[in-house]
């Protein structure tokens, strides 16, 4: 039996022109609920839905909030499109979101990915990670046209297909001589006017991490790229705009500062320096 709305809910979607994995994941997510409780999502009561959370107890709390948050777009979407006229998420309530902590691959094996044998595609994929700070999606999408060598820029397109431009990395720049001159950087390989999708280059970095026995995601490639930034001296806001952030707080999530930044930060305090000594003082 299919879900009710369903398919009209991820036309409205698409045509917001949300992320096709926002898109496929809320309809995972109201699937495997109807499986699971045999309600049709569209008819859940309050109790029923967090009931369903609740046997889950080996969720974490992330994914937990991640659901909730489907959920109620869901709802949210039924009552503005006449379907429903309350929406249970209100008694179900909100979760509280986990505090989420920086988790950076080390340099150590970010030089052992760079350094490893492997094909020239899946070390571009890694430089364009660790050394430009893209997503994977944004990596799946780069042509030879997005470079320009003579302005050392390269443009991307993020989320929400917002077009930036970026300082292009010396290394990524040398390493674009290698790759077609011109069209896409990764072709995909059955429909090869087009690019690869997301999940395919997460999949190739994964498997040279594997390979390597560097332990973590591709993602943790970007918290690399800002976590270095800021221990290079790079302010808070150089390292938002670099990772196309909307504000700080997203951005404190990805970079990590060393301790031996913090551990100077406090040697070099010195209340002395910046106010003047009082007049008599010992």
């Amino acid at each position: 039996m299919p879900i009710t709305h369903l398919d009209e809910y991820e036309l409205w979607q698409a045509a917001r022109r949300l992320a096709h994995n926002t898109i496929s994941e809320r309809r995972r997510v109201l699937t495997q609920f109807f499986r699971e409780t045999s309600v049709q999502p569209a008819h859940a009561d309050p109790l029923i839905i967090t009931r369903w959370i609740a046997e889950h107890d080996t969720w974490a709390d992330s994914t937990i909030a991640n659901y909730v948050g489907y959920l109620n777009a869901w709802f949210k979407w039924l009552q503005a499109h006449d379907h429903r006229a309350d929406n249970p998420m209100v008694k179900v309530g909100t979760p509280k979101a986990p505090t989420r902590l920086p988790r950076p691959l080390s340099g150590r094996d970010v030089q052992k990915l760079l350094s490893a044998p492997t094909r020239m595609s899946t070390h571009a994929m890694i430089l364009l990670a660790a050394l430009q700070g893209l997503r994977v999606h944004e990596i799946a999408k780069i042509r030879t046209e997005d470079i320009d060598l003579d302005r050392q820029t390269l443009r991307v397109k993020g989320k929400g297909k917002k077009p930036a431009e970026l300082p292009l990395h010396p290394i990524v720049g040398e390493w674009s001589r290698r790759m077609p001159d011109r069209g896409w950087w990764f072709p995909s390989r059955h429909y090869p006017s087009e690019h690869v999708q997301a999940k395919s280059v997460s999949r190739t970095i994964s498997d040279q991490m594997r390979r390597t026995g560097v332990t973590g995601t591709p993602h943790q490639l970007r918290h690399f790229f800002a976590t270095q930034l800021l221990a290079d001296g790079a302010d808070i806001y150089t390292v938002r705009d670099l990772l196309r952030h909307q504000n700080v707080a997203t951005t404190a999530i990805y970079a990590q500062l060393p301790d031996e930044v913090r551990r100077d930060a406090i040697d070099r305090l010195d209340p002395w320096q910046s106010v003047p000594r009082l007049h008599g003082a010992a």
